[in-house]
């Protein structure tokens, strides 16, 4: 009798064990499919553009096309393409079949009614049209875009539309750059700002994603999409720097974070949003300014100390 009873504790144990493991390997094969899917979805869109995407957090890919074929100058500094002119696109899963795209577009005046038109056509959504800047020359328009469904096809008209323009594609690899390489006291600023910083394009980067969680139309909008702060540093020579980007903010943020600007000799050049269903609702102040690179520095990071940003 006792080992009968031992005999079916076994049987059960092994049964408990054989459907565990079934189960395990179910799962994993389910998500190495899923993983495949994805990464081949994501191939498809890159074959569209002509080049690969950069992988960010949150399962984003983001397509970067500056505008390395324009010669835009402010004030007697001609702007790199990475301080203020990097146009780009950014896809999101939603779903099995769909994606969300997020983007950037940087368009020459004469440049803004063929591309929005074939934007519109193809069936994404044109949410902004403005300035990022004061005083350039030529004149930049910006226009943001949004939308949701098959990836592929929105990748289609997005590259269309690009191709209203100058801008080269495919983008080539860019070049191994460090901070070093800046003509400013770049560790100083980054210890002000709190977080490193990314040099790529002769210009130093940073971000700072909003903390709380974002949505777009009801749907999860990881902050890689593009909503969070962004504050570029372009070397001018003799420890100075040109500086440009936005700050992301909710309502009850623009008067502090504009008048701590204000009082850092950092002029607010645009106030708009980029979106148009957003949750939080978030508006978006484009800066400039020309000066010591640390003492905006420390105007910029107290700027952000305004800001619900993640540390």
């Amino acid at each position: 009798m006792g080992n009968t009873k031992l005999s079916s504790t076994r049987m059960c144990t092994m049964a408990l064990a054989i459907m565990f493991l079934v189960s395990l390997s179910t799962n994993s094969a389910a998500q190495a499919a899923g993983d495949q899917k994805s990464a081949g979805e994501w191939k498809m869109i890159e074959d569209v553009f002509g080049f690969p995407g950069a992988n960010l957090p949150g399962g984003v890919v983001r397509f970067n096309m500056p505008r390395k074929d324009l010669h835009v100058t402010l004030a007697g500094t001609e702007i790199k393409p990475g301080l203020a002119l990097g146009a780009w696109a950014a896809f999101h899963h939603i779903g099995d079949n769909d994606a969300m795209v997020m983007g950037d577009l940087v368009l020459t005046e004469d440049e803004v009614a063929p591309v929005m038109n074939a934007l519109l056509d193809g069936g994404v959504e044109v949410t902004a049209i403005h300035n990022h800047l004061v005083g350039e020359s030529p004149k930049i328009i910006y226009v943001h875009i949004g939308g949701h469904g098959d990836p592929v096809k929105m990748a289609q008209t997005i590259k269309h539309a690009v191709g209203f323009t100058k801008t080269p594609l495919p983008q080539g690899a860019s070049t191994k750059e460090t901070a070093s390489d800046l003509a400013f006291d770049a560790a100083t600023v980054e210890k002000i700002m709190g977080r490193p910083g990314n040099v790529s394009g002769g210009v130093l980067h940073f971000s700072a994603p909003r903390a709380e969680k974002l949505t777009e139309e009801g749907m999860d909008a990881p902050p890689s999409m593009g909503a969070g702060t962004v504050i570029n540093f372009q070397p001018t020579g003799n420890g100075r720097a040109a500086i440009a980007g936005d700050f992301a903010m909710t309502g009850k943020e623009v008067g502090p974070v504009m008048k701590v600007l204000h009082d850092n000799g950092i002029q607010a050049v645009a106030l708009h949003s980029h979106a148009l269903d957003d949750v939080p609702r978030l508006f978006y102040m484009h800066f400039w300014a020309n000066d010591d690179a640390v003492k905006l520095a420390k105007g910029l990071r107290a700027a952000l100390d305004n800001t619900n940003s993640a540390k």
